[in-house]
């Protein structure tokens, strides 16, 4: 096979087909950008801006967060989902105010997110806000530092601020930061997925070294460690900054690099959607290599979890390449699997249905495998519908939709589980799909939005029916992907803040076209990619 970056080939039934020509151009990408494609991070270019004003772009990363800013003075997503992102720029545009090279303009932004903090954000109980990793952590350590920031500024540029001590949401305390900065001063070896954080728990990685390219897949963590270091201290890392800083034009995004889990969700949604593909050699072997240990990593600096290694096994399944499960095992638990090797803050369903499409792979091409396999497929036909909701859907720790969580689950169940309780919670999620759509034809929590609209397709596309509301409502989900092609996706993955891998959501958007065009034949075969030929990879 050749491993030219950008050749990617389809059969001849694919061949002329817009959703297989513009699925060529998506995993060429995967080749010439392998850190992978994730939008620009308000947190993190807000770090970035506050601990490492040396880098190239610092005047654009501060452009990004006034550009960013939300009318009400907040950033990021709607509900709590903003605490963290505007505690981040809010401290970011107060560094750069004290450092006296920026102009009193940054004094109205800064008052406006300071405003929102203290009479919105921050006045709430901790237990509403949402589940996002180390929040504990980052709400406390950027409180702690804003109000430092505003202490210290000079009385005439003070006197133009709020500054009310910025408070804790109620049940929120100081207690697992203080403890986790006592270790780090201790010298204690910190756990791996806290290595994602280290920008503000003044940690040394303890990989750290010249042939390190990121620290915890995160800009940030790793601008810190250089910024404390100095840049000669880490080349590799220092030139991955360099790239991500050029290629986003200032800000940067986060998590990076997300080289494994981009090219497995990718191949594997565009195989389970029958487009064929033949990706590049490189892309292919990165797979193998990776799911040849014991379990694989979103990207470097990242320990290994159950998620990435299921999807990466399926992935390598779907394009002929199947490996053996087993390293699933020591994620096992009492109630299912876990995410990371050794501890679970919390049940995710869709990491169990990734999981059940591994074994379920496996069991396919291996009927006579032991039967710890197959009581592992049975078992998580079990488990999944266990965890639906009344209304029929799912929802997940690891994305802020509910269509996310409900269409890998749906996925499974179609293709591998087994039993009555799996067939009827297909049906019921396909029930709450239906219901749920909007007037425009769109699905989404908060508002239409292509990613959600497109996992909905997929579910409804799973359930064979001939029922005419289901037609007509694909026929207008599919007009709305089209339509709404040229719009940016909303961050609705879990991360710092809400992230969007945007290679990840092309694909399932990709998917969805796909299927439909396969349901419904008088689908127009130029709207068939959802306009994606004009957005092709630059090569």
């Amino acid at each position: 096979m050749s491993d030219g970056a950008t050749r990617v080939l389809a059969d001849a039934e694919t061949t002329g087909d817009p959703t297989a020509d513009a699925a060529r151009e998506l995993i060429a990408g995967l080749a010439v950008r392998p850190w992978g494609q994730v939008a620009a991070s308000v947190y993190e270019t807000g770090r970035l801006v506050t601990v490492a004003p040396w880098l190239p772009g610092h005047h654009q990363r501060i452009a990004f967060l006034l550009r960013e800013q939300r009318p009400d003075g907040a950033w990021g997503p709607p509900e709590g989902y903003a605490l963290v992102p505007t505690l981040s720029a809010t401290d970011a545009l107060l560094a750069a105010l004290a450092d006296g090279r920026a102009g009193t303009e940054l004094l109205a932004p800064v008052a406006r997110g300071l405003d929102v903090l203290v009479g919105t954000l921050l006045r709430t109980d901790a237990r509403t806000l949402p589940d996002t990793p180390a929040l504990d952590l980052i709400v406390p350590a950027l409180v702690d530092t804003i109000n430092d920031r505003l202490a210290g500024l000079e009385r005439a540029t003070a006197d133009r601020l709020p500054r009310p001590p910025l408070p804790l949401p109620a049940g929120l305390n100081r207690d697992r930061l203080r403890a986790v900065r006592s270790a780090v001063a201790a010298g204690a070896t910190l756990p791996p997925k806290l290595a994602h954080f280290y920008e503000i728990l003044d940690a040394v990685p303890a990989d750290a070294g010249p042939t390190l390219t990121a620290v915890g897949a995160s800009p940030a963590a790793t601008a810190a460690w250089l910024t404390a270091a100095g840049p000669a201290a880490g080349p590799a890392a220092h030139d991955f900054l360099l790239a991500l800083i050029r290629d986003n034009g200032g800000p940067v995004p986060c998590p990076a690099p997300i080289t494994v889990f981009e090219r497995a969700w990718v191949l594997s949604g565009l195989r389970r959607a029958g487009i064929t593909i033949n990706p590049p050699a490189s892309v292919l072997e990165s797979l193998t290599a990776a799911a040849a240990g014991q379990g694989v990593a979103t990207g470097e600096g990242l320990p290994t979890d159950a998620d990435t290694t299921s999807v990466t096994l399926d992935a390598l399944a779907r394009l002929g390449r199947g490996a053996d499960p087993a390293s699933l095992w020591a994620y096992e638990t009492a109630d299912g699997f876990c995410t990371w090797p050794g501890s679970e803050d919390g049940f995710s369903v869709t990491t169990n249905a990734h999981v059940l499409d591994a074994f379920g792979q496996h069991v396919a091409a291996h009927p006579g495998a032991d039967a710890r396999y197959h009581r592992t497929v049975e078992r998580l036909s079990a488990v999944l519908p266990a965890h639906q909701l009344a209304d029929g859907a799912w929802q997940d720790r690891w994305h802020a939709s509910p269509y996310y969580a409900t269409a890998c689950c749906v996925l499974a169940l179609a293709e591998f589980g087994r039993g009555a309780a799996a067939a009827e919670a297909v049906d019921r999620a396909a029930g709450w799909v239906l219901n749920s759509q909007r007037a425009d034809g769109s699905w989404g929590r908060w508002d239409g939005t292509a990613e959600e609209t497109a996992y909905a397709l997929q579910v409804l596309l799973t359930v064979p029916t001939t029922v005419p509301r289901v037609d007509d409502a694909v026929a207008r989900g599919h007009a709305y992907l089209h339509e709404s092609a040229a719009r940016e996706h909303r961050p609705l993955w879990y991360g710092k803040e809400l992230y969007c891998p945007t290679v990840i959501v092309r694909a399932a958007v990709l998917a969805a076209c796909r299927l439909v065009g396969l349901r419904t034949t008088e689908v127009d075969r130029s709207v068939v990619d959802c306009g994606y030929q004009s957005t092709k990879t630059t090569t």
